[in-house]
């Protein structure tokens, strides 16, 4: 009894202080689900709907697969580059053309950081209130 081994495609994403962990499940009808819902539920702006199929659209295979996502860490807009950055990389390892997403800056992990508070500031660079007197 032989069973069939189901493909599927892991990447994982990263920005700020979200991690994606993302899952391609080929032959899918173009489903995006997140933490067990789908992305209408979990993103309410349109915008971050938009961050997260931009792999997808930019190699034209947004009816392709299907994605199954696992993210926490972070607010909503780390989250919806950490997705991104996780189904552009598990493209890669699907096949996809890898040229069309570097060119496009999807495969770049986004390096910006939330900068450290330092001492005599109230946060990273706002200082406090000046008095004359």
């Amino acid at each position: 009894m032989a069973t069939k081994k189901k493909v599927q495609f892991w990447g994982t994403g990263r920005r700020k202080k979200s991690i994606a962990r993302v899952r391609l499940v080929p032959n899918g009808n173009g489903t995006i689900t997140i933490n067990k819902r789908t992305i209408d539920e979990y993103f309410g702006l349109d915008t971050l709907k938009y961050i997260v199929r931009q792999p997808l659209n930019a190699t034209a295979t947004l009816e392709k697969y299907d994605v199954v996502v696992n993210v926490n860490g972070g607010g909503y807009t780390g989250q919806a580059g950490a997705i991104r950055h996780g189904i552009a990389r598990a493209l890669v390892v699907a096949g996809e053309d890898k040229a069309v997403l570097k060119k496009e800056g999807f495969l770049t992990r986004d390096p910006r950081m939330k900068e450290r508070k330092k001492y005599g500031l109230k946060k990273a660079r706002k200082a406090p209130q000046f008095s004359k007197r």
